[in-house]
């Protein structure tokens, strides 16, 4: 890590602009999730104890700017008022001004008003139109709101907005610990792994994950696949996968996978199929060879768990993205438990699990606090499993 993080700050007296991940899951605009504000609270409370004064931005949800009636819907759905309150009652030391606007005199005069340890928290910033275009008029304005800026948003340092690159460019910038953490632990399971190093990945397409099993072939010692990825390899093996999801479009992507990952890869020997999509549906184990042409794959069998088990004995890293099957509905999660469960089993093990869907599976299941690092941004991670660099990360100063 050769980036400055926010201790190396001078704080006292500061403004200091925080982009943060609020991106939480509201219902009747109340959140039912609240694991990224916790996420954040390390950073918050350092600079409130260091004295700064604390501006905090964010965006909730996604904001369509080019229909004016969805543009005001989207807007009351993802207003950020709520977090305000849930942020007072975890952090009762300091007032959290929410500010409903994200420019213009009310803000200025908010922040210019605010006092040492106290809390200015702004508007969603997909409010605004030039946010996810790095306008830099307008990440030049938000940098003048602040004298430093700390970029603490893991789940969005793969994005190149005005607020998590573009006030960088304006400001003296560090990273926050989250971001810090999320490097170190992601750094550490892929690229100086201790060995056997196991990597685990699911969910549904092969397209999202191309480029991150190919680096995953390059530095883990086995490779294992399951979700509904795995129904596309077994297209391109020529098996029936009846009315599984496939990406036709990735068959030959999956043969040469295959071809280059000879025994490295392993796959689901036997799969969980049902006759439709539905919480309701029963279950029926088959082998991975006799899928039924009118039936689709929802979750791994038995006889794969025990496989994938088998492999994953004696990993002391193991690297998880995406769940074996459909674990929010129960009938489909047995897959996914278990591998939450045999990791967690495994004695000194770095196990990393990287953000989206597994992640709110390994806390949905309570295995939270029984793995050593829960990611918090799922693009964010896979795109550094694959190598990229993370322009929110690579504009943050150096050392």
């Amino acid at each position: 890590m050769t980036k400055r993080t926010v201790s190396d700050l001078d704080v006292a007296g500061k403004r200091v602009i925080v982009r943060v991940d609020f991106n939480v899951p509201l219902k009747d605009g109340v959140i039912t999730d609240d694991n990224r504000i916790n996420g954040a609270l390390p950073t918050i409370k350092y600079l409130v104890e260091h004295n700064a004064k604390v501006i905090l931005m964010s965006h909730l949800g996604k904001v369509n700017h080019k229909d004016a009636e969805k543009t005001e819907a989207d807007k009351a759905k993802n207003d950020l008022a709520p977090v305000a309150v849930r942020l007072q009652e975890l952090l009762p030391e300091s007032k959290v001004t929410f500010v409903p606007v994200t420019r213009g005199k009310a803000l200025e005069d908010a922040i210019s008003s605010l006092e040492d340890g106290n809390i200015v928290l702004m508007q969603n910033t997909r409010y605004e139109v030039g946010e996810s275009k790095n306008d830099d008029n307008l990440a030049e304005y938000w940098a003048s709101l602040g004298d430093l800026f700390v970029s603490d948003a893991f789940g969005s340092v793969h994005r190149a907005h005005a607020s998590t690159v573009g006030i960088a460019k304006h400001l003296p910038s560090a990273l926050g610990f989250l971001v810090e953490k999320e490097v170190k632990f992601l750094t550490e399971a892929i690229y100086s792994p201790k060995r056997p190093f196991v990597a685990i990945l699911g969910g549904a397409k092969v397209s999202d994950k191309i480029s991150v099993i190919e680096n995953l072939l390059d530095v883990a010692d086995k490779v294992i696949v399951g979700g509904g990825m795995a129904y596309t390899f077994y297209k391109a093996m020529g098996r029936e996968i009846g009315t599984s999801l496939v990406e036709m479009d990735r068959i030959d992507v999956a043969k040469a996978i295959m071809e280059k990952a000879g025994d490295k890869l392993i796959l689901p020997v036997d799969t969980v199929v049902a006759k439709e999509f539905a919480p309701d549906a029963t279950p029926v184990v088959v082998s991975a060879d006799a899928i039924p042409a009118d039936m689709m794959g929802l979750d791994i069998g038995p006889k794969s768990i025990e496989l994938f088990k088998n492999e994953l004995q004696g990993a002391k890293t193991v690297v998880w993205n995406g769940p074996m099957g459909v674990f929010e509905f129960e009938a489909f999660a047995k897959g996914t438990l278990s591998i939450c469960e045999a990791i967690t089993e495994l004695p000194d093990v770095l196990s990393v699990i990287g953000g989206g869907d597994s992640a709110a599976a390994a806390i949905q299941l309570g295995f939270k606090d029984q793995i050593t690092h829960i990611s918090t941004g799922g693009g964010a991670s896979l795109e550094f499993m694959e190598g990229k660099e993370l322009p929110g990360i690579a504009a943050i100063q150096d050392k």
